[in-house]
């Protein structure tokens, strides 16, 4: 169990992390309040990726993470019982470097097309990389030629993997190819394959303490106000409002 005084314990994944960033010191200067930021891959075994930390005895008092990824460490006992809330939703965007001429993605057979033409797509570690590589790619009947152009980022934006030429394109969450200058958004995944994702935020199984408890749900109740719904807008996600 985390203890009654110290600093809140919040982790991320990518597609929240520009808004948290902005939005925490206006909380802490609001109301003098402590938080430690944490960020990390919701899927994967690299040495920063939540179910690492996890596996190391780490603790966190609220989590924001992809739904299914939130539901997962529920399963596994991560995350207190009930205390759960969606509070944005977001969507893949595309991403190219910022001097290269920006792909077709017009249209469905456009955005094929375009997958086909790249010699290397680099896909976020999370759910938008999984939705990818199992959903989408065979959808459009091109599983077998992506499994050898499309690879798995870890550990860093894709952004900056692009940026290096490493990758003609890539996909994550648009609100993490955003604050990247090396790279530009060219736009979100054709309508017919169009998936918004819900991110969430949960209470950690550790934050049992009542008085810490209260901390870590102000804290997100402050995230889920509208409060926060100009710079939520601003970092290319769309607040939901739960109440919490």
């Amino acid at each position: 169990m985390t203890s009654t005084s110290g600093p809140l314990q919040i982790i991320t994944s990518g597609a929240f992390a520009a808004a948290l960033q902005e939005l925490t010191p206006l909380y802490c200067q609001k109301t003098g309040e402590k938080v430690e930021l944490h960020f990390g891959s919701s899927l994967g075994a690299a040495y920063d990726s939540i179910p690492t930390r996890l596996s190391q005895g780490q603790q966190f008092d609220a989590f924001v993470l992809a739904r299914k990824a939130l539901d997962e460490f529920s399963v596994q006992g991560y995350l207190a019982t009930g205390l759960s809330w969606d509070l944005v939703e977001s969507n893949i965007g595309v991403a190219v470097r910022v001097d290269d001429l920006a792909p077709d993605i017009s249209t469905l057979e456009a955005f094929k097309e375009t997958l086909l033409r790249s010699r290397a797509v680099a896909l976020a570690a999370s759910a938008s990389g999984i939705y990818l590589s199992t959903e989408v790619f065979p959808k459009l009947g091109i599983a077998k030629e992506m499994s050898k152009t499309a690879f798995t980022v870890y550990s860093e934006r894709v952004g900056h993997v692009i940026a290096r030429g490493e990758a003609d394109i890539g996909f994550q969450q648009a609100s993490e190819i955003m604050p990247i200058r090396t790279v530009k958004l060219v736009g979100l995944l054709p309508p017919e394959i169009r998936k918004p994702f819900q991110f969430s935020a949960a209470i950690g199984a550790s934050c049992a303490d009542s008085q810490r408890l209260q901390r870590a749900k102000a804290f997100l109740a402050f995230l889920a106000s509208p409060e926060a719904d100009e710079i939520i807008r601003e970092t290319g996600l769309e607040p939901l409002h739960p109440r919490i």
